[in-house]
């Protein structure tokens, strides 16, 4: 495992992380489905939007502290769930919760990931969100919703946009083997494609949880949620993994803050890679940003200490973001801080490291 001190960048990490994992696991990483072309989008609708600074405030002290669910966070990020994060690093979700308290963020915990629920939630001291794949009736969920609470989490999270599992032609091309399988066969996914608004219904009437919906890209689903009670919407494509010739992830926001109204908490992620990539979601509107291919390429890396000093990296992108535009916190942000500009480089997965130089990046 490398010394923390060798990362001084985000791109060394993701360079450590190429040269650890085997191309089966390097591909999961960086891939989408079919085309994608959802996955390029989510970097284009970061990249075609800019930063307009103010000058001559009062920077001197910079606050980088966000919120969700009452949960402090000492930047508004949180670790996106990954499935199957034990093929990646030894300890799998329960080594993202520890780096999670390191520094000072939450972390959620995938069900298609290992150790259990239990073992993940007792792993750290940090606030935890338990995401489900629901692969059996509702007696099925709701006990592990049960469990969920009585594990100590903070909030239960349903994935809505993967009713069938998508052609991720990158891996099926190379002969990859997916690392994520259903638990046991066509049975067991009937139940995800069947999830519906009357599952939330039970879930909000005989739980008291916060409930997230992940996996919300249209203005009437957001206010669906709103209706039925759900504490937090996100805003997700899945990374580009799922639906493809989808909107990046950064412009379906700005429909769904306006639909929510402030009646819930937004989190949105998809090719958030940078400081800025985040300044620019929180001045639009979200509460906070998951990201997942630099937890798992941090993890891949090295372990927690990696993806700790990766977040660390991030505070600090995050800070110098504020103290050039000219605010001392988040808050000191208006809408009139992001306009829209020319895309500089040709968007996919590493096209926020321009300095990265890999030998094989599976483009």
């Amino acid at each position: 495992m490398p010394e923390v001190s060798e990362f001084r960048t985000i791109h060394q990490i993701i360079k450590k992380a190429k040269q650890n994992l085997s191309q089966n696991l390097w591909d999961y990483v960086v891939g989408g489905t079919a085309s994608e072309t959802t996955l390029k989008r989510n970097r284009a609708s970061i990249d075609s939007k800019a930063l307009l600074p103010k000058i001559l405030n009062d920077v001197s002290e910079i606050d980088t502290r966000g919120s969700i669910l009452g949960q402090e966070l000492e930047i508004p990020v949180i670790l996106a769930p990954i499935g199957s994060l034990q093929n990646l690093v030894t300890g799998g979700g329960a080594t993202a919760a520890i780096a999670a308290e390191g520094a000072g963020i939450m972390s959620i915990a995938s069900s298609a990931c290992h150790p259990d629920l239990e073992d993940i939630a007792a792993a750290s001291k940090s606030p935890k969100i338990y995401q489900l794949y629901v692969r059996g009736d509702a007696d099925w969920t709701d006990l592990k919703v049960q469990r969920a609470i009585d594990a100590g989490y903070t909030a239960f999270c349903l994935t809505v946009d993967s009713a069938v599992i998508s052609r991720r032609e990158r891996d099926i091309s190379k002969d990859v083997t997916p690392t994520s399988k259903p638990i046991s066969g066509y049975g067991d996914r009937i139940f995800q494609q069947s999830l519906n608004w009357n599952d939330v219904k039970r879930i909000k009437d005989n739980f008291n949880i916060p409930l997230i919906i992940k996996g919300i890209n249209r203005a009437d689903d957001a206010l669906k949620a709103i209706d039925h009670g759900i504490e937090v919407v996100y805003v997700s494509n899945h990374g580009g993994r799922q639906l493809d010739h989808g909107v990046g992830s950064l412009d379906l926001l700005p429909s769904v803050v306006k639909a929510v109204g402030g009646n819930a908490e937004i989190i949105v992620d998809g090719g958030f890679y940078r400081g800025t990539d985040i300044v620019k979601a929180i001045i639009m509107g979200a509460n906070a940003v998951g990201i997942g291919r630099l937890e798992a390429w941090s993890l891949a890396a090295g372990g927690a200490p990696a993806l700790v000093q990766c977040l660390n990296i991030l505070k600090w992108e995050i800070s110098e973001t504020l103290s050039l535009c000219g605010v001392r916190s988040f808050d000191e942000f208006d809408s009139s801080f992001v306009v829209p500009s020319d895309v500089v480089y040709p968007p996919n997965t590493l096209s926020a490291f321009p300095l990265l130089n890999l030998e094989d990046d599976g483009y």
